[in-house]
């Protein structure tokens, strides 16, 4: 495997490329040549880069055909074009790719580089300099993308499970498969192990409702998707282009009261939550998160609904091997095994749950729009006829709704227990066929903390901790965004340990990040930085604010901003090239900057805590704690 990235400038190009099997560096400065060379002997290796499979690639192809890469740079970058349109020329040179952003979802290398503590200063040599470069110059670039392709290494390193899944996949299906497709979309390698072949469908809504639904109460939500059948079939919407068709799925949605909680169901999915925060735990009776297992991919099987592009029974192939893997992880007689058994699981399970996805992509070998409809419409109403059975329950009450799942929570007596669990097993029997089970799985929850159906945090009965959403969720090294309050909030609903306490004992300064990004909305970025001029405002009530004749001028993309005690920092604000400055959301009004790398830094002495204490507290009110 190689890891490889391109520079280019008007009148100079280079890659830097690392082989991990001999341990080798290649640095190539306006070498064709070289470059030919090296390619010839790794061909049928994989180049793994950052952004590869939409830049890089085309940067090599194109120089190895004797194309200007300037050009191609430009017209990726300036035109926002597809590398792939410049030249069919790219085609026969054939390149095994694999892009470490697809893993990292589609975030860029600077932010990754950010999230991992590195050093994120960029180059002091400007893209856009319209002359050869100097040899200092070429150095610092040198150093620049060697950075770069070490980074990309780093964050291979942290996604590589995310490579091994498609690795996986191509192992197992070799004969639909090849390692040239291991820098495809799950979506697409999805399609080839089930041997699709794109066809062309009229009958996108000639959806039905599956004999298994049987409303009652809530009848009337059958009736909305039915009366949408006969509006798009009326309105001829399956001919439209698809963006004017994406934009009319998007406008679709029925708002209903189910069990007394406030619903949205459309052509996406449902969602429901109780209107207001929620806390609720065994004082307030016995929760459960009534979770369908498998839930998309079990309808699909059970009731015939896999992509009529498919050619062969893979998917039910896939479905059977993963079932095998996750009974042997439930029954592993250790940690370890259990743990073996759960990573093995990951191919399968990224094949089952990205058909869907391809099902509605018309670019995709297995578009087969009618059975997407099908699918989602129904595993909508199958939920809802399992609310509006549970419904019946002394005491029940129903805390959220979604895709494939419901958090309930009954009186905790054995009278009330049993009773879910009938309903339940009636559900399973009449949703299930003698092709696939439908089954439920029932989690105890001891305690929750909901702000809504996209963010909470249960409890269950043996301790283990589920955290849903951008407040509360497991934080990993690329996705490191103001841990400190993630820490802090989780630490809270938990152990009750005070937000205070959890802050003011952090030593590592990276703990308190805020990773900002520069769009190309925007020409540069200035930080108030200097003694600022004290000002006031108001009649009855006077305000104090700071102004600041000087600022620090940056054209860097990205940041490592922290809350400062000092008044000689301000705001760190983002120019338009009009001269209109905004200041960065969710940033401190008075901030210092630290771009350099943080690992083992402690925190300095005019860190504001404060202000996270604050912002932590803020957070804990949107779940309902004061």
């Amino acid at each position: 495997m190689l890891f490889y990235d391109f520079e280019v400038f008007k009148h100079d190009w280079l890659v830097v490329v690392d082989d991990m099997d001999t341990k080798e560096e290649h640095v190539i400065v306006n070498d064709p040549d070289k470059l030919q060379e090296l390619y010839e002997a790794h061909k049928d290796d994989i180049w793994t880069g950052f952004n590869n499979t939409h830049y890089d690639q085309y940067i090599f192809k194109g120089i190895l055909l004797g194309l200007d890469p300037k050009m191609i740079n430009d017209f990726i970058i300036k035109q926002g074009r597809d590398g792939w349109q410049f030249s069919s020329a790219f085609r026969t040179i054939p390149m095994i790719n694999y892009d470490v952003m697809l893993a990292t979802g589609r975030i860029g290398l600077k932010t990754v580089e950010a999230f991992l503590g590195s050093n994120i200063k960029e180059t002091d040599v400007p893209f856009d300099i319209d002359r050869k470069l100097t040899d200092e110059e070429i150095q610092m670039t040198i150093k620049y993308c060697q950075s770069d392709v070490h980074q990309t290494i780093n964050a291979f390193i942290q996604t590589v499970d995310v490579f091994d899944a498609m690795l996986g996949i191509i192992k197992a299906f070799p004969k639909q498969t090849c390692l040239a497709d291991i820098g495809d979309t799950e979506a697409r390698i999805t399609a080839k192990v089930l041997g699709c072949h794109r066809q062309e469908y009229t009958d996108e809504f000639d959806y039905y409702i599956l004999p298994c639904v049987k409303l009652n109460k809530y009848k009337q939500v059958q009736e909305w998707f039915e009366d949408k059948r006969k509006e798009a079939q009326e309105k001829g919407i399956a001919q439209w282009d698809k963006w004017k068709k994406k934009a009319w799925y998007k406008e679709q949605s029925l708002e209903v009261m189910v069990a007394g909680v406030p619903h949205t169901f459309g052509f996406g999915g449902v969602h429901g939550a109780i209107d207001k925060p929620v806390h609720l735990d065994h004082k307030d009776g016995a929760g459960y998160h009534v979770d369908v297992n498998n839930y998309y991919p079990s309808e699909l099987l059970a009731w015939g609904l896999v992509t009529r592009s498919a050619t062969n029974d893979n998917y039910h192939v896939v479905y059977d091997t993963r079932k095998g893997l996750k009974y042997k992880q439930k029954h592993a007689e250790s940690k370890a095994e259990a743990k073996k058994y759960k990573k093995m699981q990951l191919p399968y399970k990224k094949l089952l749950n990205a058909l869907s996805g391809g099902m509605k992509d018309e670019t995709n070998p297995a578009y087969d729009p009618r059975n997407n409809n099908i699918m989602c419409i129904n595993g909508q109403l199958m939920l809802l006829d399992l609310i509006e059975k549970l419904e019946v329950i002394p005491g029940f009450q129903l805390v959220q709704s979604n895709t494939d799942g419901l958090i309930v929570w009954i009186p905790d007596t054995d009278e009330a227990f049993d009773q879910m669990d009938d309903i339940c097993y009636e559900w399973e029997s009449r949703c299930s066929t003698d092709k696939c089970d439908i089954k439920l799985e029932l989690d105890n929850i001891r305690e929750i903390y909901q702000k809504d159906v996209n963010n909470y945090l249960w409890i269950d009965a043996e301790g283990g901790v589920e955290r849903i959403g951008k407040y509360l969720k497991q934080l990993s090294p690329i996705d490191n965004d103001l841990p400190i309050l993630n820490k802090a909030v989780v630490e809270y609903m938990v152990h009750k340990t005070p937000v205070e306490k959890t802050i003011c004992n952090e030593k590592e300064l990276g703990m308190f990040q805020k990773v900002v990004k520069l769009s190309d909305l925007y020409d540069h970025v200035e930080h108030e930085h200097c003694e600022p001029v004290e000002k006031h405002k108001g009649v009855r009530v006077i305000k104090t604010y700071y102004e600041y004749p000087h600022t620090d001028v940056y054209t860097y993309k990205a940041f490592r901003v922290f809350a400062s005690m000092s008044l000689d920092d301000g705001r760190l604000l983002k120019v338009k090239a009009s001269g209109k400055k905004e200041k960065f959301a969710s940033t401190p009004n008075h901030c210092f900057i630290w771009n350099d790398d943080t690992h083992d830094i402690s925190v300095p002495g005019r860190l504001d805590r404060e202000y996270y204490i604050n912002e932590a507290k803020r957070t804990l009110k949107m779940f309902g704690i004061t």
